[in-house]
């Protein structure tokens, strides 16, 4: 053994660079406008130049509607994953397997419980980032369990649609839910308990076909899509130009699909003062806007 084979090199840390996070900045999809994503989550995802209502993840829209932004989530019970065995050029567990790992949520729907203005009420919210927000059985499920929720305890319901329709990996049982939701929201109605339908940026397909379209009351966010076939669709269609403003939740206002039209940072306002007078209960809670001075 000679002095070559007892020398040890020196200990190099490896050099890396700092990775940079890829969601630093978020493009506003109507003016082009590039936000730093950290203002726009305290901004409640509404562009700060053109004024657009960009699609807001669900925990962060029940944090804003929810007095002090406390709510239960509820389980849902498990159902069969792939029930038709469907695969297209991918697997339809291994396309719920990615969703799940990229969302943190079982399926598109999530159904919470807590007080609005100090009024208990359930509310089902659909995640477009989930597929599309596509209503398969576990969406279906989730509508039918808020509303037995809200049954039991006598509270108001109120769902928050934004799905591209219906979930084509579930075939014929997608379109039950059509069904199935309807019926459901029909009971609650039927016991006299309110019914509020949101409706956010896209409501489309079975989703407006079905429960969307059946409250008492529709809210619907400024500037939202609201239909059921596209535009594009409807067009070549009929082989005529659409009127300006089609489908978006002015136009349905104007022509009387809808009741009220908000932006989101008055929403929570408007839901309090529409419980408040459905339920003839007076609200704890006045506006959000005092909460926030």
């Amino acid at each position: 053994m000679n002095w070559l084979s007892d020398f040890v090199r020196p200990k190099i840390k490896k050099i890396t660079t700092k990775e940079i996070a890829d969601n630093l900045w978020t493009k506003c999809p109507q003016c082009g406008q590039m936000l730093y994503t950290k203002e726009l989550e305290k901004n409640d995802f509404v562009c700060s130049y053109c004024d657009h209502h960009l699609r807001m993840p669900i925990l962060k829209r029940f944090e804003m509607i929810f007095d002090n932004s406390e709510y239960k989530l509820i389980t849902l019970p498990k159902l069969q994953e792939d029930p038709l065995n469907f695969k297209d050029s991918k697997k339809y567990t291994d396309r719920l397997r990615s969703y799940r790992k990229a969302t943190g949520a079982e399926d598109a729907i999530r159904v919470a419980q807590g007080e609005i203005g100090g009024i208990t009420c359930v509310i089902a919210a659909i995640d477009f980032s989930f597929m599309g927000g596509s209503m398969g059985t576990v969406v279906g499920e989730g509508i039918v369990k808020a509303g037995e929720l809200a049954m039991r305890g006598n509270y108001p319901l109120i769902t928050i649609a934004a799905s591209g329709g219906a979930r084509m990996q579930e075939g014929i049982l997608s379109l039950m839910q059509m069904a199935r939701t309807t019926a459901a929201v029909n009971l609650v109605k039927e016991k006299g308990l309110p019914f509020i339908s949101i409706l956010t940026d896209p409501t489309t397909g079975g989703v407006s076909a079905s429960f969307a379209m059946l409250g008492d009351i529709h809210i619907a966010e400024k500037g939202c899509v609201i239909g059921f076939a596209g535009a594009r669709v409807i067009e070549q269609t009929i082989r005529e130009k659409l009127p300006e403003g089609f489908q978006r939740a002015e136009y349905l206002k104007e022509h009387g699909m809808v009741d009220i039209v908000t932006k989101r940072i008055e929403l929570r306002d408007t839901l309090i003062r529409v419980i408040s007078i459905l339920t003839h209960q007076k609200p704890k809670i006045k506006t959000l806007a005092l909460e926030r001075k």
